[in-house]
């Protein structure tokens, strides 16, 4: 047989084959039969899934591996900077290297109310990938404000996509193309571009956003669970054209552009549109509707089914951002766990934005925030 006679002799015991599906156990009956993530593991293991891919990928390139830990992998202190000469790989005179990206996993408390603040000087950006000038990667941020726009002043992003997800306080947002009411539970999405003004009806906001910079959000496929469930086409709202007709009046437009603050004059107001068609136009949705899938026999499914609106990168089943729920539902699967199994994930383009309703089962719980 073709094979090299090695000076060091081989001491370990391999399984064969490139690209085959393997599985192996030190233990004998450490492994799980017919099941990823038992409510309760052989000898009390920790299930975790590593992906190095989307969970969505196509069958055919979707990579993953489920290992049974002692502890998880996540049971660590945070990663601290350690910087080397002998390790550079990232240089700090990069001039495009504006966030610091750090290895950790991450949340925030709500930014306290600032009642002196509008909506436009509410923006705080807390994280971010990619590069608003050439159209790629996300930015997330947390508004807090407790007073209405200038009654003469709109504001657009010329940078991507505002998905707002409210958390405290109502939003009424007057758009080119009409009028929108937001409250918590509801989500609402204005394109780039499209121009709006905020008022707060209910006093003092709060809440996030995800700027979306590359492409548009839209609807998941749904693959084998047919043409209904999740977040459904009909239950999104767009606005109704409703116009101004003030030709006499100084507007200040705020435009933000390349991640700065622009402002232009212009003597007639920009909510003069009397109709539009088409499919560009700021839209809202109730979480309330989204149709939950779950399992019904055993084993808990990826995260991936709790998507309300995901953006597709230009690799099919590869996100550059998914905006997932965890909402109240019914969920009845033997030998399984209800909350999200611990799962490490290398494969997306930028971190999942995610709004969770339930609590993490331990301190130890990974899930891209």
């Amino acid at each position: 047989m073709p094979t090299t006679d090695f000076a060091v002799r081989e001491k370990y015991r391999y399984q064969n084959g490139f690209n085959s599906y393997h599985e192996s156990e030190a233990i004998e009956g450490a492994l799980p039969v017919a099941a990823n993530s038992p409510q309760k593991p052989p000898y009390g293991l920790y299930a975790e899934k590593l992906s190095g891919t989307a969970f969505t990928a196509p069958r055919h390139e979707n990579q993953q591996s489920w290992l049974y830990r002692i502890l998880p992998s996540s049971a660590h202190a945070p990663f601290e900077s350690r910087e080397h000469s002998t390790f550079n790989t990232n240089p700090e005179n990069k001039p495009h290297e504006k966030i610091f990206q750090i290895p950790n996993q991450l949340r925030w408390d709500p930014f306290d109310l600032d009642e002196t603040v509008d909506w436009v000087h509410s923006l705080h950006l807390l994280a971010g990938a990619g590069d608003p000038s050439m159209k790629s990667g996300i930015g997330m941020y947390i508004y807090a404000a407790g007073k209405d726009m200038n009654p003469n002043e709109a504001f657009y992003s010329a940078d991507g996509d505002f998905l707002i997800v409210p958390q405290h306080g109502v939003l009424d947002i007057q758009t080119e193309l009409g009028k929108l009411l937001v409250r918590p539970n509801e989500v609402c999405v204005i394109p780039r571009g499209i121009r709006y003004r905020v008022t707060l009806p209910e006093g003092p906001v709060r809440g996030y956003i995800l700027e979306l910079y590359q492409g548009h959000f839209q609807l998941p496929e749904l693959g084998p669970i047919g043409s209904n469930c999740l977040a459904n086409a009909r239950d999104f709202q767009a606005p109704v054209a409703c116009f101004e007709d003030d030709t006499e009046s100084t507007w200040t437009l705020l435009g933000k552009f390349a991640g700065h603050l622009f402002a232009a004059q212009q003597k007639h107001t920009p909510f003069d549109v009397v109709a539009w068609h088409g499919l560009y136009y700021p839209y809202k949705y109730d979480l309330g509707r989204f149709n939950t899938i779950g399992s019904i026999s055993y084993d808990h499914p990826d995260p991936s089914i709790f998507t309300v609106l995901t953006a597709q990168s230009d690799h099919p089943g590869t996100a550059v951002a998914d905006f997932v729920i965890f909402p109240p539902r019914w969920l009845v699967a033997e030998d399984t766990f209800r909350p999200p199994w611990f799962h490490v994930s290398f494969s997306t383009i930028s971190p999942s934005f995610q709004m969770a309703t339930v609590h993490p089962p331990t301190p130890f719980q990974t899930s891209p925030i």
